[in-house]
């Protein structure tokens, strides 16, 4: 049975995962209105992605025997200035979810929590992967700044990416 300050943080994780997705999808369709349909293609697969994460985290507090809390998901922003405020503010939440990750690290540890521990660096790593494409994606819309050929050759490339369920394996 999970502590309940390791079933607290997990529950207020869920949630905040719920809200990514519904983040990422206003931001998809802002990019899909704006005519960057390969960014909003992005976009909506960083939103199932963060779907999966969140239903494995769910899964995790089920399997440990704790009853999840549930909070509110809150209105995420649907209006940008740019494609690239958007990737601004994608790099600027994905390091926000990185604070939220180590502190359930922090206090998996401090409770002598190993199996959340070990659970949760599944996703420690991958905040470092999801920080650094962010900063990437950022960095390209900086470069190219205001050129129209160049952003949609950033957005073709944002096209090709297709969701794939990291956790396939383990929920089958």
């Amino acid at each position: 049975m999970l502590k309940k300050t390791v079933a607290k943080a997990l529950s207020e994780q869920v949630t905040a995962e719920y809200y990514s997705a519904y983040l990422y999808l206003a931001m998809s369709a802002y990019a899909d209105r704006a005519g960057f349909k390969g960014a909003a293609n992005w976009l909506y697969v960083q939103a199932q992605e963060e779907m999966a994460h969140g239903t494995h985290i769910l899964q995790h507090l089920l399997g440990r025997g704790a009853m999840p809390t549930f909070g509110e998901i809150k209105s995420p922003p649907s209006s940008f200035k740019s494609i690239r405020e958007v990737f601004e503010k994608v790099l600027a939440h994905e390091q926000t979810v990185t604070g939220l990750i180590d502190k359930i690290a922090s206090i998996a540890l401090r409770e002598g929590d190993h199996a959340t521990y070990n659970f949760i660096m599944w996703y420690v790593n991958e905040q470092v992967e999801e920080e650094a494409t962010a900063s990437e994606i950022l960095s390209k819309a900086t470069l190219v700044g205001e050129n129209t050929a160049l952003l949609y050759s950033i957005d073709a490339e944002l096209g090709t990416r297709v969701f794939t369920d990291p956790f396939a394996a383990t929920t089958a």
